[in-house]
């Protein structure tokens, strides 16, 4: 597998991710009234589950897909932004 398509699996899983924890905080809101805990929790565990983001570098430079300069996007790049590798090519083995 690509490292595209390992960067769009992991793009997917956060979208997928970033909706359940908007139905949590707003179920917790139903239920129990605003809470900033419920908010903190689900802040932490995107943040958490947002760090294999950082692993996602070309192979040829180490540039991160998901950076555009000093942005971060949350779609990866289908070639390096620095080096100009097409990234999603199949790796070889």
């Amino acid at each position: 597998m690509s490292l595209f398509a390992r960067a769009k699996q992991h793009a997917w899983r956060m979208a997928v991710a970033t909706m359940m924890a908007i139905l949590f905080v707003l179920a917790i809101d139903m239920i129990y009234g605003h809470s900033t805990v419920a908010f903190a929790i689900a802040i932490v565990a995107l943040i958490w589950l947002n760090m294999p983001m950082l692993r996602f570098n070309c192979p040829r430079c180490g540039y991160n897909i998901f950076f555009r300069g000093m942005i971060v996007i949350p779609w990866p790049r289908r070639e390096c932004g620095k080096c100009g590798l097409q990234l999603d090519a199949p790796e070889q083995s």
